[in-house]
């Protein structure tokens, strides 16, 4: 039996290879063309500038080209951040919902000068009333909100068996899959209402004052922190192989969410498909995570005109 060298694998596997003195090509880059840069200028200036001048001149360009190489902000390289910041600062700021270009404004408004807004363009075209999110030529995507078990407390063998389950469903993929752990905030105004109103019917007046002293603290609880929970999402995704095949994608799509609620549920997991009020309820929550919460019947669907201020 041949003996094979074990190759360790990183924890990251998205990290970049080291190539030249634990450098990576990217860092090379920028610290040859620093040095490229400084050399070609010392060429040029060297006969006509005292080396003290120059040296005073070429020490901030050499410590630009070292903290754009080795520098790192949130876990993203200095020189992507600077090149974003640039790319923000450039970009239109007012945008709005439009497939297409903005008009200008018509001739007869006696309006002040403003820029016009720019087209907001977006992954998702729409949610469809069975729940899907249209992608446009990226196709479909299916959500589904999962449940979680508590893996540290089971037994091994049991910890063994949530492993093959999970293992099996991996191995059953057909297409892409994202697995999405969120913090959603929660919001106890209706626990507590409820424990308000139900503490009157109450037998006990001991019972009652429970009620009502568990109801403060929450109210407390509310105040003093900002509540979150923890939302595991499944999204998938199919393809349109054609441009007739959008209906086929979408079968695809709540298929294979179904064949994972059946191979989850031998893992302890429940497997809840989004309907179309909840999925534009999500990605509301998703665009404005510090906004407030609001319920389904709030949300204007993309065609309703909007006559009152109960909707958003």
């Amino acid at each position: 039996m041949s003996w094979v060298q074990p190759v360790r694998i990183p924890a990251d596997v998205d990290q970049e290879d080291r190539i030249v003195g634990g450098f990576t090509a990217r860092q090379v880059a920028i610290l040859g063309g620093s040095a490229g840069l400084l050399y070609a200028a010392y060429m040029l200036l060297g006969e006509h500038v005292p080396l003290v001048m120059y040296g005073v001149g070429a020490l901030p360009i050499a410590l630009t080209g070292i903290l754009l190489a080795v520098g790192r902000r949130d876990g993203v390289s200095l020189d992507r951040y600077v090149l974003a910041a640039l790319r923000h600062q450039r970009s239109r700021k007012d945008l709005v919902s439009a497939s297409e270009s903005i008009p200008s404004d018509p001739a007869w408004i006696a309006a002040r000068s403003v820029p016009r807004p720019a087209p907001l363009h977006l992954p998702a075209r729409g949610v469809a009333d069975d729940g899907l999110i249209d992608l446009g030529p990226d196709g479909v995507a299916a959500l589904a909100e999962v449940s979680t078990v508590s893996f540290a407390l089971r037994t091994p063998d049991e910890q063994d068996a949530l492993v093959s389950g999970f293992g099996r469903w991996l191995n059953s993929l057909s297409g892409p899959v994202q697995i999405l752990i969120r913090a959603a905030p929660v919001d106890l105004s209706e626990a507590i209402n409820s424990l308000v109103d139900n503490a009157r019917a109450l037998s006990h007046p001991a019972l009652t004052a429970a009620a009502h002293e568990h109801a403060a603290f929450l109210t407390g609880l509310s105040v003093r922190h900002d509540l979150l929970r923890r939302q595991v999402l499944l999204i998938v995704r199919e393809p349109c192989a054609e441009a007739g095949g959008r209906d086929a994608a979408s079968a695809r799509a709540l298929r294979r969410l179904e064949e994972a609620a059946r191979l989850l549920a031998g893992c302890g997991l429940t497997v809840r498909p989004l309907d179309a009020p909840a999925t534009r309820a999500l990605l509301a929550s998703c665009f404005d995570p510090a906004g407030p919460l609001l319920s389904t019947d709030q949300l204007a669907t993309p065609g309703e005109v909007i006559r009152t201020g109960g909707h958003q």
